[in-house]
C-alpha cells in the first residue's frame, strides 16, 4: 500500500498528478493514450482526476471538478447501479475502488474502463483513501510484435498471467495482453518476469476469495516490489 499524509496545501503533491507522472513513464507524450489516474480521499469525499481520466469523460483539462455525483452521472445505464454499491463499500468499508464499467463521455461516446486501485495509507498505517489508474480496455488495433518477440520464450507463463487477467478483470486476450505490458514499462520490469510472478502470486490468493479482487489489485500495482533486480 502506497503511504501518504493526510490532503492539505503541500499535501497535493500525493495527489493524482504523481498518478500522471507515473502514467507517462508508461505513455510518453504527444499521442493522447487511454491511461489516468484518480484518487479519492475518504475524509474529505474527495475525488481527483488526471487530465487523461477528465478527458476519458469528454472533459478539458481543470474544466470540472469531479464529484461522485458526476462520476455516476457519466456510468453507462446497465452499469450505473453497480458502480454506485461499488462506490459505497468503497466509502463504508475503507477499500480501494475497483470496478470494470463502461463511461458515457460528453459527446455520447462509449468507453469502457477497468479501474485498478490501492489504499493511500499514512505512516501509522491509517487509511486515507484510494489512487489508483483508470486504463480504457475500448478495442483499440495496436502493434504488439515487439512484445510477442520477447514473450515467444515464456508464452505458457505469460499465458497463465494473461488468463489470470481474463478472469479477474474478464477482458479479452489482447485486452489482458496490453494491460500486462503496461504494468512492464511502467515498472520496468521484463514482461516474462512480471507473469511469472503474477502467476506465482496467484496460488496463496486462491484461498481469499471473499476479498480477492482488492488483494488482486494491490498485487498487480506492486509486483515489481517483490522482484529481484539483476
Amino acid at each position: 500500500m502506497e503511504q501518504a499524509t493526510p490532503p492539505d496545501a503541500e499535501a497535493e503533491q500525493i495527489s493524482t498528478l504523481d498518478c500522471v507522472a507515473d502514467a507517462e513513464a508508461v505513455i510518453g507524450t504527444g499521442t493522447q493514450q487511454p491511461i489516468g489516474g484518480f484518487s479519492f480521499w475518504f475524509a474529505e469525499q474527495r475525488w481527483e482526476w488526471s487530465d487523461e481520466v477528465a478527458a476519458m469523460h469528454g472533459y478539458a483539462p481543470g474544466e470540472v471538478e469531479p464529484t461522485t455525483e458526476l462520476l455516476l452521472a457519466h456510468q453507462h445505464p446497465d452499469d450505473r447501479d453497480r458502480v454506485a454499491g461499488a462506490i459505497t463499500t468503497m466509502i463504508e468499508n475503507g477499500e480501494p475502488f475497483s470496478s470494470r464499467h463502461r463511461i458515457i463521455d460528453t459527446a455520447g461516446y462509449e468507453r469502457e474502463v477497468i479501474a485498478v486501485a490501492d489504499m493511500i495509507v499514512d505512516d501509522r498505517d491509517t487509511v486515507l483513501g484510494t489512487k489508483g489508474y483508470y486504463i480504457e480496455v475500448t478495442d483499440l488495433v495496436e502493434d504488439v510484435a515487439e512484445d510477442l518477440a520477447e514473450s515467444y520464450e515464456g508464452r505458457q507463463t505469460i499465458e497463465q498471467a494473461k488468463g489470470a487477467l481474463m478472469l479477474v478483470y474478464g477482458l479479452t486476450p489482447d485486452q489482458a495482453f496490453r494491460l500486462l505490458r503496461w504494468r512492464s514499462q511502467e515498472s520496468n520490469v521484463k514482461l516474462r518476469a512480471l507473469a511469472t510472478q503474477l502467476v506465482a502470486e496467484l496460488r496463496p490468493l486462491s484461498n481469499e476469495l471473499p476479498h480477492f479482487r482488492t488483494r488482486f489489485d494491490h498485487r498487480l500495482l506492486t509486483l515489481h516490489e517483490r522482484i529481484r533486480r539483476d
